[in-house]
């Protein structure tokens, strides 16, 4: 599998070409936990570039620093194991907080802001081989995508809900007497099916409640991130 991300991603940019960061958001993802003393600067961090409109900016927050004393509410395990598949698909052996997966590809330290803002620019230079629409009436939300190449293999096509910001007062743990602000916290990552991209792309599915839409078309692997697209 990590053979295949590699070739997947070498085979992007050797067909990409520069376009203006806008037209194509970057996808940051932050693994952080109200539990890790090291994350406030990369939540701040990630507070900042989700007011761009370029980055689309997502925290994950992870269950594995729960037993030290505090138990993160927007932790769910299945953020830890995304985490881990990205871990694995790198051939990493280990996982930490804070960090940032920039695009599905580039594993970075979350409070390191120099290095997610040149990755970010690198990324945002990579030409998008896929366009996504969105509208939505009421609960349901209509996805439309179109290519202008096949891709190697199918992309999976993910639907992801977040709240723009909470603050939570942290009582024990690391971080015990601070009163933090969180952006961007996803709540829901939802597999939608698969796509392979041989012909335009039509669903339609339910959401619920006013959190902003993030659609995520991904290669297998976890890998790399080829299309992304947002309504707020």
């Amino acid at each position: 599998m990590r053979r295949f991300v590699n070739w997947f991603t070498a085979a992007l940019i050797a067909l990409s070409s520069p376009v203006l960061a806008d037209d194509h958001p970057v996808v940051v993802e932050l693994f952080t936990s109200q539990g890790c003393s090291s994350c406030p600067a990369a939540d701040a961090y990630l507070a900042t570039l989700a007011e761009r409109e370029d980055v689309i900016a997502l925290a994950l927050h992870v269950d594995y620093w729960d037993y030290i004393g505090w138990k993160d509410a927007f932790a769910d395990p299945r953020f830890t194991k995304r985490q881990k598949a990205y871990a694995i698909a790198a051939n990493r052996h280990s996982v930490y907080t804070p960090q940032m997966i920039v695009n599905g590809v580039e594993h970075v330290v979350g409070n390191h802001p120099v290095d997610v803002a040149a990755l970010i620019s690198k990324h945002a230079k990579v030409r998008n081989p896929i366009s996504i629409g969105l509208k939505q009436q009421g609960n349901v939300l209509s996805i439309s995508a179109s290519s202008d190449r096949a891709m190697p293999m199918p992309v999976i096509v993910q639907l992801v809900r977040y709240l723009p910001e909470r603050e939570v007062d942290i009582r024990a743990g690391e971080n015990a007497g601070r009163k933090m602000i969180y952006n961007n916290i996803v709540t829901e990552w939802r597999r939608l099916g698969d796509w392979d991209t041989s012909a335009p792309f039509n669903l339609q599915t339910q959401v619920q409640g006013d959190e902003p839409v993030v659609v995520i078309m991904q290669a297998p692997g976890p890998g790399p991130i080829i299309a992304s697209a947002r309504l707020r």
